[in-house]
Parts: C-alpha cells; sequence; structure tokens
C-alpha cells in the first residue's frame, strides 16, 4: 500500500512539474524567460508559492529547466521526425521543412522560443545564456552534420562550405520568425521554403539532386 501511495505520489509531482513547464515555456515564449517568477506562475497556475517553489528552489533553476523542456519539445517537433530521412541532404531538407513547420503551427505562442530567448540573453553571462547557447549550438551542429556528410557523400558540389550553407539557410528561417512576429507577415513561410529550395537545389551536385527531388516536391 505504501509503494502504491508513494508511486502515485510520484506520478502527480511529474504531472504537476510538466504543467508548470508548459504554462512557463508558454509564458517566456511571449513575455520573455526574465518575466518568469515562482511568485507569477503560481498566480498563473493557481498553485501555492511554495508548491512550485520545491519543484525549482529559484528563478533561476525554473528558467533552466523551462529552456531545457523547451529544448525537448523542439526535438519532438523538428529533429526526431526528420531521422526517418536518408542522413545527407535528405536529412538536413527534413529538418529544415519541420522548422519552417514548427514556426507555422505556433508550437509556442511567441514564435520560436530559442529566437526569443537568444535576444533576451545574448549579451547577459551567466548560466541562463550559457544554456541557450548550448541548445542553439547543438541545432546548428546538427544542421551542419548532415551538410557534411553531404559533401562527403557527393551530394554537394565540390565548391560549397557546409558551414556557410548551413549559415544561410539557418537565416531563411531566422527572418520568417522575426517577420512573422513582428511584421505579421503571412507570407514568409512561402519565402522561406521557396529560399531554403533553391539554395538547396543550386549547391547540389547532379547526384545530391536526384537524392533531394523527392524531398523537395513534398515541401
Amino acid at each position: 500500500m505504501g509503494t502504491a501511495s508513494g508511486g502515485t505520489r510520484v506520478l502527480q509531482g511529474e504531472t504537476t512539474r510538466n504543467r508548470i513547464l508548459k504554462t512557463a515555456m508558454d509564458l517566456a515564449s511571449r513575455h520573455g524567460l526574465d518575466s518568469l517568477t515562482i511568485g507569477e506562475l503560481a498566480k498563473e497556475l493557481d498553485l501555492s508559492k511554495s508548491g512550485l517553489f520545491a519543484h525549482f528552489g529559484s528563478k533561476e533553476e525554473l528558467q533552466i529547466a523551462t529552456i531545457e523542456a523547451a529544448e525537448k519539445v523542439f526535438g519532438g517537433a523538428i529533429v526526431k521526425p526528420a531521422e526517418t530521412s536518408p542522413p545527407g541532404l535528405c536529412r538536413l531538407s527534413a529538418y529544415l521543412e519541420n522548422d519552417i513547420r514548427y514556426l507555422e503551427d505556433r508550437v509556442f505562442p511567441g514564435g520560436c522560443f530559442f529566437a526569443a530567448a537568444a535576444a533576451e540573453y545574448d549579451d547577459r553571462p551567466g548560466r541562463i545564456r550559457d544554456r541557450i547557447a548550448l541548445s542553439i549550438g547543438k541545432w546548428r551542429d546538427l544542421l551542419t552534420q548532415q551538410a557534411r556528410i553531404a559533401s562527403e557523400n557527393a551530394e554537394l558540389i565540390p565548391s560549397v562550405d557546409p558551414f556557410q550553407l548551413v549559415f544561410e539557410l539557418k537565416a531563411f528561417i531566422h527572418e520568417a520568425n522575426f517577420n512573422h512576429q513582428l511584421l505579421h507577415d503571412e507570407d514568409v513561410h512561402v519565402r522561406a521554403r521557396r529560399g531554403i529550395r533553391d539554395r538547396l537545389w543550386n549547391a547540389a551536385s547532379e547526384f545530391g539532386r536526384r537524392a533531394l527531388a523527392p524531398s523537395l516536391e513534398k515541401s
């Protein structure tokens, strides 16, 4: 009986923690990570401050946990679905398409969680900035890995630098997020897709184009 009740308490605790983090991610995407406080979040969720404090202990721990939760959401929406695509140009294209869909579907109500967090903390040294940088760096490295595989597999023309290619491709999505959030431009996702498709096609070798064509037709 004691074990069963203990397991129930653990499950309830996890459910409450997940509920807190879901609300924290949504609030942070709209108002910034700095807006997250245990008091404000407790009020938003109709929880006691002491109960919420027991889960996180401090504002900074809450912010770190929120970033980590957002990374898992990002991975589930963008990274994991693309892993069925062959490594190289096809998987790179799938990652980018999923990233655009993540913006279109408003997975976070304030647009890209990490774009907002990076803008907020890019010149504020400390644990929060370091954790945001870690997430963004992992995403950049994941894209670059696929571009390098494409290069090694002769899917790219020899003159294409994989690092430069990823830099340019990420810029399309960054601009789409910025223009949609700030300028309410509803056509940005179409333009981002077109720019990414054209850049990948121009960078691809004949072999790479044959591999890439089916994925581009779906986007």
